[in-house]
């Protein structure tokens, strides 16, 4: 799975890679979280880079919190999937990082390590996104919102997973799947290719010029959203 990544490139450097421009200048971003609002690019909308929030919560779900359960999408039957195929066929996305967490068990616990480009690039995770809109209210109900999560739930929520597929040979030493990680000659076709296209671009990226490193159990909490987290540690 991928359930942490990080995305600390300065902001026109990643408006110059994706072609897509921030409303506000983002904050650099050491531990992202399932749950946060993140930046993406959507199919519909590609020259912007739109805050969605982690975990992909369909149009049809009866809860909102079914999003923590739905942070990643498995390639292999993402156009199989009630939660996934009608977003895979309508509503794909980027989703920038330069780098992503994985943890290995240890004998003196869980060790995290930071997987990225050795030239901590950026890069395109493939994801798929979803809108909510807001519940119809019964007539009569309205009075009892009294605010709080009813308030929540009567804002249009936009959500978003992240794809996953088999691990290269070295992520494999970390875990049993990666982020599937696009080329950029790929996105333009992730974003907008019919599904067969699409489908055909969801396998494992080459570890070629990659690198992983262990790092500080601080990334354990997303509390901790600084520098330090993608610093070297001894193992």
């Amino acid at each position: 799975m991928c359930g942490r990544y990080s995305l600390f490139t300065p902001r026109e450097e990643l408006e110059e890679r994706f072609d897509a421009t921030f409303g506000t200048s983002p904050e650099p971003r050491y531990n992202c979280a399932p749950g946060q609002r993140l930046p993406v690019v959507t199919n519909d909308d590609p020259g912007a880079f739109r805050s969605l929030k982690w975990g992909l919560v369909p149009p049809w779900a009866d809860d909102r919190k079914v999003g923590g359960n739905l942070i990643n999408a498995r390639a292999e039957t993402v156009r199989e999937k009630l939660s996934f195929r009608e977003a895979f066929e309508r509503r794909r996305c980027l989703v920038p990082a330069d780098g992503f967490y994985e943890w290995v068990q240890t004998e003196g616990g869980k060790q995290p390590y930071r997987v990225a480009f050795e030239d901590d690039r950026p890069f395109a995770m493939a994801g798929l996104w979803e809108r909510r809109k807001p519940p119809q209210t019964q007539t009569g109900l309205g009075d009892f919102a009294g605010g709080g999560a009813a308030d929540a739930e009567a804002e249009t929520l936009e959500t978003f997973t992240v794809v996953t597929a088999e691990p290269n040979e070295l992520v494999s030493d970390l875990h049993g799947r990666m982020s599937v990680i696009l080329a950029p000659d790929e996105e333009e076709t992730w974003l907008h290719g019919d599904g067969d296209d699409a489908a055909a671009l969801l396998d494992t990226y080459p570890d070629d010029e990659m690198r992983a490193y262990p790092v500080s159990t601080r990334v354990n909490s997303p509390a901790n959203d600084d520098s330090s987290v993608v610093e070297p540690v001894e193992r």
